[in-house]
């Protein structure tokens, strides 16, 4: 969300999404606020820190770490105030670990990456952070039926070998398919009950992995879909999978009516041969992508219109 004040968002993303609320993130507040420092933060016995080039490993928890720990508390107070009495499902999310392994640098100033016993460490301390967290939001509101959010926007980069190196001049080796879905596997597990919804804007999500490791849902911008991604949804979604379709711009701009956001999902529908009647229960209507770089207004109206785009998809889905 943008902006920097936490009590306005979580207002905001109670009240557009009477059903549906969640834990809003501001980056807007600076380092620790951002997503990976957000996350940095939830890490059991590792600890980051911010450097020109981005975050990096510290040996002991310093100044960046104190300030995501301050910022998480804030918003969970917040979320707190405005979700008294709440019964029902609350989203939550965190990096991946794979994302996070791309993103925070060595004391070398490579990524974690390019050392498979690091990325083995960081999933685990991800795994161990991602559980206290959860059990702290479930403290807060003890009605919540949790939705746990992984964002993992580098993961086809990570699978192809696209993620480069320091120098700029390379990239890093492609990690094995079993090795990201083994620690994809083991972070979901810190969700317990909680269903898992894995988010990426990139290009090539891939759907049927993620299925494999667990995940219930897969957040995507769904203009990026082209037709050699049907096969792969329609085995999804006839695997019981949830769709999460970023259809809505994600800056500020021109809002289309709602039934004709969701047309293209309609079309969608269609060419894969499944029945209309399970829009309902297979599509969630989102954002392209975070709403970080749009205006307060846009950003309040974007998420009040995916509310009636996914009402129209349900009350029409022929």
């Amino acid at each position: 969300m943008p902006g920097t004040d936490a009590r306005e968002a979580a207002k905001t993303v109670t009240g557009t999404f009477e059903g549906f609320p969640y834990l809003p993130e501001l980056p807007a507040r600076g380092p620790g606020a951002d997503m990976i420092g957000r996350t940095a933060g939830l890490l059991v016995e590792v600890y980051a820190h911010v450097e020109p080039s981005g975050w990096r490993i510290s040996d002991r928890p310093g100044r960046d770490t104190r300030r995501a720990h301050s910022w998480l508390g804030e918003d969970l107070d917040a979320l707190e105030e405005f979700t008294q009495g709440w019964t029902g499902p609350l989203k939550v999310q965190a990096v991946g670990p794979w994302t996070m392994a791309a993103a925070l640098e060595l004391r070398s100033g490579e990524a974690m990456l390019s050392d498979a016993g690091a990325c083995r460490y960081l999933a685990g301390s991800l795994t161990e952070g991602l559980r206290a967290h959860l059990a702290e939001v479930r403290r807060r509101v003890p009605g919540a039926e949790l939705v746990v959010q992984l964002d993992e926007p580098s993961l086809t980069a990570v699978l192809r070998g696209h993620v480069k190196t320091a120098s700029g001049y390379r990239t890093h080796r492609a990690v094995d398919r079993q090795v990201v879905e083994g620690a994809l596997r083991d972070v979901m597990a810190a969700a317990g009950d909680a269903p898992v919804v894995v988010h990426s804007c990139a290009p090539d999500v891939p759907f049927a992995l993620l299925r494999r490791a667990g995940a219930r849902g897969v957040s995507f911008d769904f203009s990026l879909l082209t037709d050699r991604d049907d096969e792969v949804i329609g085995e999804a979604v006839e695997g019981g999978l949830t769709l999460f379709t970023g259809v809505v711009p994600g800056v500020d701009g021109p809002l289309s009516d709602p039934a004709g956001s969701v047309m293209g999902v309609r079309t969608l529908w269609r060419r894969l041969g499944l029945s209309p009647g399970t829009l309902a229960e297979s599509v969630v209507v989102t954002p392209a992508c975070g709403l970080a770089g749009a205006t307060p207004g846009y950003a309040r109206a974007a998420q009040a219109h995916c509310a009636r785009a996914a009402k129209s998809l349900g009350d029409n889905p022929e």
